[in-house]
């Protein structure tokens, strides 16, 4: 048996401080405690200057557009609609047909303040195919060469579970939203889908920051981004050589072909796991598109509810194959329907452990309690707080703000979180987000986590929402980073600044380039 000690300042677990050494064995902890009582026959690396943790979890992330989005063209820090011509005209370059795609754009920072339209698009690269995606992933911007691929016209109806913006002639602008922007996205061809490479660079990026794990929400090939190519199929492609590990949460379009997405991942190596499906109840704020029971203070619209029957049926099949499933709600109309979903599937015998609710953004105190006692997890992105504390009460009033991303509130109750970003809507750094988590970016601060709560959700909390042994403990995998400052001695601020010396996967130094940038905007 290999046998290694690494000794610390201290090991530091979400429930307090535990020894400064940790044994593992074959790549398992085999016991934590005090180094003068551990031996690692002989084998010893010391850190002493720093402090040993659990690896960082993330919940929910969508790796393939992470992936994509470091490579793309982003338009997060465009400040108006020439800008964004100008950087859509940069990426088209000279001779190639591709589509151009734009990522992350957000009208809020814009000086016109509001989205663009297809028509302005075209300015940027003629006859070319465009769409850019607002930073939700709920919006996108298609150009007339997109749309007209797509075969939209001002006859084509809204797809069921999304719209067309259309102007007052009736004329679609090229603003999609939801579903509808699966009529142009599945349309663009090849050339933008990201290969092997790009997503194992990717993920290498987040072993970078001491994440371990992460929960993948992979697309069969469809929806909004299926412009970016199969996303099981290129997570199957890397699988034996992921860096971290990947729990699945599948996008399927039929209840049949769950069970066959199931068997090609089980049979992938190990580190690539499926553990159920995803679905959406809803969209997002910024999108005006969360289903809410009373409309935005700013639009007049309660947003879009998605869920169908259809829902119901593949979270079945999915819990019948063993799995279990992951369902976005933001708007508390949503979230109402999510937990009624939820509470139906549970009295027919489904076990709660198997059932995630995704963002769980505004929630009524009624459904607080009834997600604590059902026993479902709620995987929460206090990175969101970050990006939209500056409008966030412009959407939705004062009296709903005060019961927006209530995570204080759910964890007294009892709810489990799980902390997340939802990457890449948001950048995937977990020391910004436990410091989101605590300081809230000033909005709602009776709403903050205490730093030890902070650092459960992106470990032992994520880790449960990630079906994985607890995080630290003995005869659990060997998945652990070293850090240069204690994450619940430090304030919020000092905390994001968190420098990762190293990151563990089952035992083994995860080789990274501390280099290369995280997050580009």
């Amino acid at each position: 048996m290999a046998s290694q000690l690494y000794t610390a300042r201290s090991v530091r677990a979400p429930l307090g401080i535990s020894g400064d050494a940790v044994l593992v064995v074959d790549g398992v902890i085999a016991a934590i405690g005090d180094r003068s009582s551990l031996s690692g026959d002989g084998n010893t690396r010391d850190f002493d200057d720093a402090y040993l943790l659990p690896g960082m979890r993330d919940a929910h992330m969508h790796p393939v557009a992470y992936a994509a989005a470091l490579r793309g063209t982003t338009l997060a820090t465009a400040n108006n609609f020439d800008e964004i011509v100008t950087r859509l005209r940069k990426a088209a370059g000279p001779g190639s047909k591709t589509a151009v795609l734009g990522m992350r754009l957000n009208e809020e920072t814009l000086a016109e303040r509001r989205l663009p339209t297809g028509d302005m698009l075209d300015a940027a690269v003629g006859d070319r195919p465009v769409m850019v995606h607002r930073y939700c992933g709920h919006v996108a911007i298609a150009n007339s060469a997109a749309m007209q691929l797509a075969g939209i016209t001002p006859e084509t109806p809204d797809p069921p579970g999304g719209s067309i913006d259309r102007d007052e002639n009736g004329r679609p602008t090229g603003v999609l939203r939801e579903t509808a922007i699966e009529l142009v996205s599945e349309s663009l061809g090849q050339g933008n889908e990201v290969s092997r490479g790009e997503l194992l660079d990717a993920l290498g990026r987040l072993a970078a920051v001491g994440i371990t794990s992460i929960g993948a929400i992979l697309r069969t090939g469809h929806g909004a981004w299926a412009s970016l190519g199969n996303e099981v199929d290129i997570a199957i492609a890397a699988a034996g050589e992921l860096p971290i590990k990947m729990g699945a949460y599948t996008i399927e379009d039929t209840v049949a072909g769950v069970a066959g997405t199931k068997q090609r991942i089980d049979a992938a190596p190990q580190r690539l796991r499926w553990l159920g499906i995803k679905r959406f109840g809803d969209g997002s704020f910024g999108g005006h598109t969360a289903a809410m029971h009373e409309p935005f203070v700013d639009v007049p619209t309660t947003g879009t509810l998605r869920l169908t029957r259809f829902d119901t049926d593949i979270v079945r099949e999915a819990l019948a194959l063993g799995g279990g499933a992951a369902v976005h709600a933001i708007g508390d109309l949503a979230c109402e329907s999510v937990v009624d979903m939820f509470g139906d599937l549970i009295g027919a015998g489904a076990d709660p452990q198997k059932l995630r609710i995704e963002h769980a953004s505004v929630l009524t105190s009624q459904d607080i309690e009834r997600l604590a006692e059902y026993g479902i997890l709620a995987a929460v992105q206090p990175a969101f707080l970050g990006s939209e504390a500056a409008w966030l009460i412009d959407r939705l009033g004062a009296e709903r703000l005060e019961r927006t991303y209530p995570f204080r509130t759910m964890e007294r109750a009892g709810v489990a979180l799980a902390g997340s970003s939802d990457c890449p809507v948001e950048s995937p750094d977990p020391w910004v987000g436990m410091a989101l988590a605590r300081d809230r970016a000033g909005m709602v601060p009776a709403e903050s986590l205490s730093a030890g709560s902070a650092l459960a959700m992106y470990t032992s909390g994520a880790a449960r929402a990630l079906e994985e042994p607890t995080p630290l403990a003995v005869g659990s995998p060997a998945d652990f980073v070293v850090v240069d400052r204690d994450p619940v001695e430090v304030g919020a601020d000092q905390l994001r600044g968190t420098e990762v010396i190293a990151t563990f996967v089952d035992g083994q130094e995860v080789q990274v380039d501390r280099s290369l940038p995280l997050w580009l905007d």
